[in-house]
């Protein structure tokens, strides 16, 4: 970060968070009279009664409700795009994300494509993408049901091309959900191992943010009580998924990690990630996240050192004399989360498809390269994903 920063801050988002402030939906002034709620493809949200719940706090508030429940973990363009043609056809006047990142994520896109003509892809400014400008968009209300993207907080959305074997972030302030409802209750569901992939998620968002190029003194204070919080409570969240101050804890950690993905970025660990779960989209994002992150934060140790000193202190809340302290505290944190060392080739990646990767994460999010502590070469890039491949 720069000795005299020059920043600005504008999260023009309403957040209500904690344990049953969900019943809010009922009573809160709503951006619209009928909404298109959007879940994934899986059972959760309708076994644990989440959907109903919504829909039945809705009605309540004198609101109409569709359901699109088609959205995969990787969520894709084809689902945008026939997600937006529902909502236009039910005359939906905005859009609910219930569910994980892969839902609230697609709600943004869909708020975009219910107003603007065209795909998709028109308005992606990286890739194949023709960066056509988003002039309107729905408004979005985001009820996470995990801890981990942070999407709640931030303008993002992170979607795949499926032919074009693209999966790029985008966003604008149009698409800042209006109103975010984080309520821990939602999230004791989640098993360990997906509680443990989003939690890092979450941590590599405060992490990257605090060693981007563009850091600011805001994004700093949410960076570390992110890590801090994620560092001391994720662990417990794993073991123990009934805990619901460790799931309190984790969960506002993750919406201070989207915090800080609206006042930094996420920095060159992400653009990587995303080109090996392009290829594979059976690769959860927080798993591709951690498998590469011990050989990723290794490459920058001694370009940023006060800053790894930094996260290791908050993590042990011990000084910390070099700054190899925080991959350290990053691995055991891992091994406490029975994460670590995570196979690739379980998601079916294969190791002559790294050098493919390298190419995609440089067309695709290439942005995210520019905001690394210092430039990496192609050869690194490589070198990071040859030394994580399991």
């Amino acid at each position: 970060m720069n000795a005299n920063p020059v920043f600005s801050l504008h999260i023009p988002t309403k957040i209500l968070f904690g344990c049953g402030e969900l019943r809010k939906l009922a009573t809160e002034k709503l951006p619209g009279k009928k909404a298109l709620i959007v879940i994934s493809s899986g059972t959760s949200m309708k076994k644990y009664g989440y959907l109903d719940k919504v829909v039945e706090l809705l009605q309540e508030n004198n609101t109409e409700s569709v359901v699109f429940d088609k959205i995969l973990p990787n969520p894709i363009k084809s689902h945008v795009m026939e997600a937006a043609s529902v909502c236009r056809e039910q005359k939906c006047d905005f859009i609910v994300g219930l569910g994980g990142g892969s839902s609230i994520d697609s709600a943004k896109a869909i708020a975009v494509m219910a107003c603007n003509d065209g795909d998709y892809w028109d308005y992606i400014p990286a890739g194949s993408g023709k960066g056509r400008p988003v002039t309107k968009a729905l408004p979005v209300i985001a009820i996470p049901t995990t801890a981990g993207t942070g999407t709640e907080a931030d303008p993002w959305s992170v979607i795949t091309n499926e032919e074009a074997k693209e999966k790029i972030g985008f966003g604008s302030t149009l698409t800042f959900p209006v109103l975010s409802i984080i309520d821990p209750e939602l999230m004791i569901s989640i098993p360990p191992h997906l509680t443990a992939y989003q939690g890092f998620d979450a941590f590599f968002h405060a992490a990257e943010g605090f060693l981007a190029n563009c850091a600011t003194p805001i994004s700093d204070l949410y960076a570390l009580e992110a890590i801090r919080l994620l560092y001391k409570y994720l662990p417990v969240a794993v073991k123990d998924g009934r805990n619901l101050k460790a799931r309190a804890k984790v969960a506002w950690a993750s919406t201070l990690a989207g915090l800080v993905e609206a006042t930094s970025c996420c920095i060159s660990e992400h653009s990587m990630e995303h080109a090996m779960s392009a290829f594979h989209p059976e690769l959860p994002h927080g798993a591709g996240l951690i498998a590469i992150s011990e050989a990723y934060f290794e490459t920058f140790r001694n370009d940023c050192m006060k800053r790894y000193m930094k996260m290791a202190e908050i993590m042990t809340q011990q000084k910390s004399n070099r700054p190899s302290d925080f991959i350290d505290a990053l691995v055991r944190m891992q091994k406490e989360c029975n994460v670590y060392q995570l196979k690739l080739s379980d998601w079916g990646v294969k190791e002559e498809e790294l050098p493919l990767m390298v190419q995609n994460a440089r067309d695709t999010m290439g942005s995210l390269f520019t905001l690394d502590p210092r430039p990496l070469t192609d050869e690194e890039v490589l070198q990071i994903y040859q030394k994580s491949f399991r």
